[in-house]
């Protein structure tokens, strides 16, 4: 596989073309729904580092390749996503970010957020052409739905017996009756162009402390204060538990004030006639947001299991799916009774 992404790589870049494969390092692949891997030159060539992403099989794609591309190309024409070298059905190679991906507790740095929030708001402003005028939601349960539906009835005798009866109980995820507390779930207002899968793990930091947004498939269509709340989707995940599955789902560490501290800053991006409008459109996005919280908990679960069958990373994606998809009901139950 390296062999064949690097025999690529140097019919793109004429300086690659006379180097050797060893005067390159890759990292290990990285990703849920597809793969990316990092390569980096050793000696003084142009680029100097690339990101290669596998789009080839990705079979959860929420959008069709034209529109993704579409999308990837003007978020890049805007400064917003990476340089694109070379984009085809089967791969992307952009430019390669010197620097890390934000971890959980970078969220609760002021400066961070504000960043973060600028960033988004440069997102919103955007209308590519060939979005799809549907919810983001509505897509993922009509396509994830059939992924998730062929994974727990098809393929359930992959699983360990414990994760059968997980999967038994998952069924539900893709019923007509899960997917009408999902729109329940959902505020009124106007749909914006969204990128729907802020968390902290797609949000990279450079070395000179710029923030990037990263990975855009899912980005069409939704009520804009999801970006918001599904950035601290992940920030209750704790890993490397003792038993099995090795990971649980924590009480959140984050509330009104760090999503407040989010808002705020987005919102200096704006102009208001005084300071009432402000604190209306404050006050609107503040509920919508924490009303969205639910929606991470039920995306993450339909997003995990097309990924139990070949996993790219070593989780269990059974026990995952189950423990989100559990939380999204009872906190439904909550908020709307049963």
């Amino acid at each position: 596989m390296k062999t064949a992404i690097f025999e690529q790589c140097q019919h793109l870049f004429p300086e690659w073309a006379e180097s050797s494969i060893t005067d390159f390092t890759f990292d290990d692949p990285k990703g849920f729904s597809s793969f990316t891997m990092g390569i980096r030159a050793e000696k003084a060539v142009q680029p100097t580092a690339v990101l290669y992403r596998r789009l080839e099989g990705k079979e959860n794609a929420i959008l069709d390749y034209e529109t993704e591309r579409e999308i990837f190309l003007l978020l890049g024409a805007h400064n917003i996503a990476a340089h694109c070298y070379y984009y085809n059905e089967t791969c992307r190679i952009e430019a390669f970010y010197q620097g890390r991906t934000l971890l959980a507790e970078d969220l609760f740095e002021p400066e961070n957020l504000r960043q973060i929030a600028n960033e988004l708001y440069r997102f919103h402003q955007l209308t590519p052409s060939s979005l799809p005028p549907t919810i983001f939601f509505e897509m993922l349960h009509e396509k994830w739905g059939q992924l998730a539906k062929y994974i727990l009835e098809e393929k359930i005798d992959v699983f360990p017996p414990n994760e059968q009866r997980m999967c038994e109980e998952l069924r539900e995820i893709y019923t007509p009756e899960t997917f009408a507390k999902v729109k329940r779930c959902l505020p009124d207002g106007e749909l914006t162009f969204c990128h729907n899968d802020t968390y902290h793990g797609n949000i990279m930091k450079l070395d000179n402390g710029e923030i990037k947004l990263l990975d855009f498939e899912f980005s069409c269509l939704n009520n804009k204060a999801y970006d918001f709340s599904n950035l601290f989707a992940e920030t209750v995940m704790r890993h490397k538990q003792p038993d099995y599955p090795y990971f649980r789902i924590a009480e959140p560490e984050f509330g009104d004030y760090e999503l407040g501290l989010l808002i705020d800053f987005y919102l200096d991006n704006a102009d208001f006639p005084d300071q009432a409008a402000r604190e209306t459109e404050f006050n609107k996005l503040l509920q919508n947001t924490k009303d969205m919280l639910i929606m991470s908990d039920y995306k993450y679960a339909m997003a995990a299991l097309p990924l139990a069958i070949e996993p790219i990373q070593k989780i269990r994606f059974i026990p995952y799916a189950h423990q989100r998809f559990a939380k999204f009901l009872r906190t439904y139950e909550q908020r709307f009774g049963a």
